[in-house]
């Protein structure tokens, strides 16, 4: 082997590497504290399962974990600009749970959640965004709960996303799949959360 085409093979490595990396896309997934993993550590909340899923099948993806424990849709309208910094090909919007827990008037989540979408779209106009919906315990009204439910499949039809209804499907009230606090999930938790996502997932990035 001569050197210069030793040198070539290095060359054309190298440059292969380099349009590699940078072809890899970035899947943000924006949320609180099950997006975050609360309770548990950063490799078994569900983003770190999600990369573990689209490695298994060679997919050039990157999860980022934008999750914030105790964040409120408000909260995430204000970091949403930060977040954005870094270019984002698909956003995974999981929000909201704590306005209801809070009881929160909703009309200001979803003009919160709205802003997030606005700037993310503004940011990155072919950005596709999967919005997470959830449910909130009936202690603070029927037409309150109601309303709440409503609130996702309403901001994906307005903004034509991607509706994931209920991400703590097949979790949620389930006492072998939830930590002590009924809130958020525990580690096999997270595992069907990853699957419920993915099922969303994977038909637009395959």
């Amino acid at each position: 082997m001569t050197l210069r085409f030793l040198s070539f093979l290095i060359l054309t490595t190298f440059y292969s590497m380099t349009a590699f990396a940078q072809e890899k896309k970035t899947i943000l997934v924006f949320g609180d504290s099950i997006t975050a993993g609360y309770g548990l550590e950063k490799h078994q909340a569900f983003p770190a399962i999600l990369q573990e899923k689209i490695d298994s099948v060679g997919l050039n993806y990157e999860v980022i974990n934008g999750g914030l424990s105790g964040e409120t849709s408000a909260g995430g309208a204000r970091r949403i600009n930060w977040v954005l910094q870094r270019q984002v090909d698909i956003m995974i919007l999981e929000l909201g749970g704590n306005d209801g827990l809070r009881g929160i008037d909703l009309s200001s989540t979803k003009q919160n959640l709205q802003t997030i979408i606005d700037n993310a779209l503004e940011k990155y106009p072919s950005m596709e965004i999967i919005i997470a919906g959830m449910q909130v315990p009936p202690n603070l009204g029927i037409e309150y709960t109601q309303e709440f439910m409503n609130l996702y499949p309403e901001l994906a039809e307005e903004n034509d996303l991607i509706l994931i209804p209920t991400i703590l499907d097949k979790v949620g009230g389930y006492d072998e799949y939830m930590l002590a606090d009924q809130i958020h999930p525990n580690e096999k938790g997270h595992e069907i959360v990853a699957q419920t996502i993915w099922e969303t997932l994977y038909p637009i990035i395959k």
